[in-house]
């Protein structure tokens, strides 16, 4: 009896190899999957990015004032009926492109430190 159980089971086996371990097998189908959930997560990223372009190019296109803010924030341009005024902290480092004369620091007057203004550069 010991032999038939034998004898059914090597053939058995054979036949499950494959199925598990050879080529389209279990293991390959799983890294498949794990590969295509990656590859949907990146899709669904690079959609959002592309919605993202397509309306910052309609807004480009149709309107002028994504073109103004770019110029404002990128270029630093202003208007001609705007005045620009800038405050800077009596800390803060001198900014790269001023002349080294005046970017010197400003001392402030000899005061309480409660009672102390930051001192305003020209």
């Amino acid at each position: 009896m010991r032999w038939i159980a034998v004898v059914v089971f090597i053939p058995l086996a054979l036949i499950q190899y494959p199925l598990w371990f050879g080529p389209g097998g279990w293991k390959q189908v799983r890294e498949r999957e794990d590969q295509v959930l990656l590859a949907q997560a990146r899709i669904a990223g690079l959609r959002m990015r592309n919605a993202r372009l397509a309306a910052e190019v309609r807004d480009l296109r149709d309107g002028t004032a994504a073109v103004e803010e770019r110029a404002r924030l990128q270029l630093g341009m202003i208007r001609n009926d705007e005045v620009f005024v800038q405050i800077l902290d009596a800390n803060a480092p001198a900014p790269v492109n001023q002349p080294l004369e005046q970017a010197k620091p400003v001392k402030p007057a000899a005061r309480p430190a409660a009672i102390a203004a930051p001192a305003a550069r020209h």
